[in-house]
């Protein structure tokens, strides 16, 4: 089973849609994206320097419309299930039908700006613990104030509070942790800190019409299946003041029988991830163009074991 998962903020880098720009359509699709939302989408993604795309309101939906442009390029891929890592939920549940590319975009600009005034009115940010146990390094986060805001499996936490909380982890790391690590993210996001936002993404979400996902999406709140666009909107909305559960997403992939994973662009985080904690299953990141034609022999490689397997159980 082929799992098509899109990776949240943190991800972007200067100019890293330059080559998709070269793609038939994609200059023109993203500038109707921009019109959409009020945001040029190409100049963030080709001239901008780091900073600019840091912006939590730029960045957001600059990683939506990167997801969707490189998954397009994939040529009409059906997964077997879709999942995105804190905004990228936005890009999943474009990709399994509950909303429309339009839409999707829309909702991402108005949930970045959302999320960029919350996290405006203190001073937070995130960082991530590579090693330890989540049963020790949980705790000791509490301890300090903290929130376990990301917990992806494989090893890795992400921590978000306010910058003196995260000053004094740096200086009494979790027994066990190796490096903390501060992330490109302008908040403490999935924290209390951006409670402000859910209301405003509430109101957002009222003027949707969001229609029941066509491919297994799995959410990041718990790792469950969502079967019906209403849960998914709600799902959407909700996740931003609470933690994202990529270990349980990780866990619901193998119990679906995941053969192969492909991370849409700017793929690498989730694919480094799963290396780690889904052995024996195979990953591909979209970086650039130049990974199409290895994503694509994955996807044909995935299609025919899975005609097999269907012949055989007929």
């Amino acid at each position: 089973m082929l799992v098509l998962v899109a990776p949240g903020q943190g991800a972007q880098t200067p100019g890293f849609l330059t080559p998709w720009l070269d793609l038939p359509g994609a200059a023109d699709r993203l500038g109707a994206w921009s019109d959409a939302i009020g945001l040029d989408l190409a100049h963030y993604g080709t001239q901008a320097d780091a900073d600019a795309i840091r912006d939590t309101a730029v960045a957001q939906p600059l990683l939506v419309a990167a997801g969707l442009l490189s998954a397009s390029a994939l040529g009409g891929v059906t997964p077997g299930a879709v999942a995105g890592h804190s905004v990228g939920e936005i890009t999943a549940a474009a990709f399994a039908g509950v909303l429309d590319d339009t839409a999707a975009l829309k909702l991402v600009r108005g949930r970045g700006l959302a999320m960029a005034e919350a996290a405006a009115i203190t001073q937070t940010g995130m960082s991530a613990l590579l090693g330890g146990d989540p049963e020790v390094t949980v705790p000791h986060l509490e301890k300090l104030g903290l929130t376990p805001a990301n917990v992806n499996g494989a090893g890795q936490i992400v921590a978000a509070g306010t910058l003196e909380e995260l000053a004094a982890l740096e200086a009494d790391k979790p027994e066990g942790v190796r490096r903390v690590v501060p992330l490109k993210v302008a908040g403490a996001f999935h924290t209390r800190h951006m409670a402000p936002a859910v209301a405003k993404l509430e109101e957002a979400a009222k003027e949707l019409s969001p229609a029941d996902p066509t491919i297994t999406y799995v959410s990041n709140k718990d790792g469950r299946t969502v079967a019906t666009g209403a849960e998914v909107l709600s799902r959407l909305v909700g996740q931003v003041a609470n933690p994202v559960r990529w270990d349980l997403c990780m866990e619901t992939f193998q119990k679906l029988g995941v053969t192969a994973l492909i991370e849409v662009c700017p793929g690498g985080t989730l694919t480094g991830i799963a290396k780690r904690a889904l052995p024996g299953v195979q990953t591909l990141a979209l970086k650039t163009p130049d990974d199409l034609d290895a994503a694509r022999a994955l996807i044909a490689t995935y299609a025919s074991a899975a005609d097999a397997a269907g012949a055989t159980s007929a």
